[in-house]
Parts: structure tokens; sequence; C-alpha cells
């Protein structure tokens, strides 16, 4: 009689253990399938905002509704088995207070069954987290470039590259270390800012666009596989998926104009 081993899901406190130590590799993930790919290798999955503009067509990640993060995080925790699913709050469902925030943020867990969210901020979000956190919620923190704040921040830009701006992303880092979050996303942000910053808080830093010195990374799955029309500078593309799905339909497509398509073998055949 054969003993299936069953996977064990990681946890948030996984991944806050292992700061110092090997990094954290994540991936963005928005569909079962890619995620059941992604989960043999990731540490955890990102649900994240950025589905908006990868996948439906919006110019920023403003416009993502709480719905749409639902029904694709039900579909990641589907699709994995091993990896922590994280699951971004959009614009709009945490800002207001932290009791708004712990109401979508429970509706998230519940309908998900995921593992933790993940909210952009600072310090004046450090309440917000404490306030999810004691109330079971864990949460991924998220500084530096914030596309939510796209409208005020002008632009996708780096932050920290000049040294009189180092002080406040150095104090939201530990703002939100302090409020209990159990790791930060640290994005588009100058190299020794992230280096600095991943020395001098107890969480893991996890980098997109910061640093190699960052406790782990993560990229948005459809930038590193060159599916992405618009992928930013630091990513490196890891696959040419977007050209193997042109190259594919444009076969079909002569296929079918030559009639070519479909043969014998791609018909059902027909029974007496």
């Amino acid at each position: 009689m054969s003993v299936q081993k069953q996977v064990r899901r990681l946890t948030a406190p996984d991944i806050a253990g292992r700061k110092n130590a090997e990094p954290v590799v994540s991936l963005t993930a928005y569909h079962a399938h890619t995620a059941s790919i992604a989960d043999k290798y990731c540490d955890f999955l990102l649900v994240g905002d950025s589905l908006g503009m990868v996948m439906h067509g919006f110019e920023s990640t403003v416009p993502v509704p709480l719905d749409l993060m639902i029904m694709h995080g039900k579909a990641v925790v589907r699709g994995s088995a091993r990896a922590l699913v994280v699951v971004d709050m959009p614009f709009g469902t945490y800002e207001e207070s932290p009791a708004i925030a712990f109401r979508n943020a429970a509706r998230i867990m519940k309908e998900t069954d995921c593992g933790a969210v993940k909210l952009e901020g600072g310090a004046h979000m450090a309440e917000t987290i404490g306030y999810l956190v004691q109330r079971g919620i864990p949460v991924m923190a998220h500084i530096g470039l914030t596309p939510q704040s796209i409208n005020t921040i002008g632009g996708f830009k780096t932050q920290g590259r000049q040294r009189d701006q180092w002080a406040a992303i150095e104090a939201d880092a530990r703002a939100v270390a302090d409020a209990g979050a159990f790791s930060v996303v640290l994005e588009a942000m100058a190299e020794p800012l992230a280096a600095r910053i991943t020395k001098s808080i107890a969480i893991p830093t996890i980098g997109i666009g910061a640093s190699a010195a960052c406790d782990g990374q993560i990229l948005v799955m459809e930038d590193m596989l060159g599916l992405s029309p618009r992928v930013p500078k630091f990513v490196k593309e890891f696959g040419k998926v977007g050209r193997a799905i042109e190259r594919a339909i444009k076969l079909y497509s002569a296929d079918v104009r030559s009639r070519s398509f479909p043969g014998p073998e791609n018909t059902y055949d027909v029974k007496d």
C-alpha cells in the first residue's frame, strides 16, 4: 500500500524566518495553471493587482476592484499546493480606516483561502498593519515605489535616488516592521538604500528593481516571460513567451487560410 506524502503549504512565519537565510523566491501569479508551474519553485506567489495592467489592459493598478482580486486569488490557491499565496489589497479597500481594512482583508482571506494579504504604504499605514496582524491577518508591506499612488507620485520613478529622500523611506521600513508585517516589498529603490534597509530591519525584504542585497526577489511573471508589452528596465527576461505565442498563432492562421487545418488527425471520427 503506497502512502502519498502530503505537501505542507508555507506560511507567513516561514517567510519571516528566512531573514538573512536562503533567499526568498517569488513571482506574481493570476491563473491556476501558471500557479501550478511556479509552485514547484517559488516560496510565495503574489496575486498582484498588477493583473489589472498585464491581463485586463488598465493603464495602472488603481481601477482594479476587490472582486477581481478575489476571483484570481481563488484560482491561484486552487492551482498551488506548497507556496504561500499572498493577495494584494486593491486601491480603496484599506486606506479609509483600520476597521474597513480588516473587513476587506477578512473577506479576501475567507473567500480565497490565501495565507496573507499585501498592502502599500509605510509609516502612515502602520496603524492599519498592526490592527490586521492583531486580529489574525498576516500582512506583507510594500514601500518605495507604490503603484497605487502613481497619480500623486507622477510616474513609475525610482525612489531614493537623492540621499535627502532616504530618511523618510527608512522610517517607513522601520514603521511597517515594528507594526508586525512579516516581510516588506521594496520596489524601484536605489540599491544602496535597499541594502541599508535590508540590514537595518528584522523582517525579510523582497526586492523588485531594488537590490541583490534584499532577502528575496519578486517579478511580475508576464514581465520575466517576455509576455508584457511594456517591461521595466530592471527586468531580466528569462523567456520569450510572447514571441512564441505570436509565432504559433501566425502558423495556425496560415494553416487555416491554406485549408490545411484541420487535417484528418484533428477531427473526430464518425462512428456508425
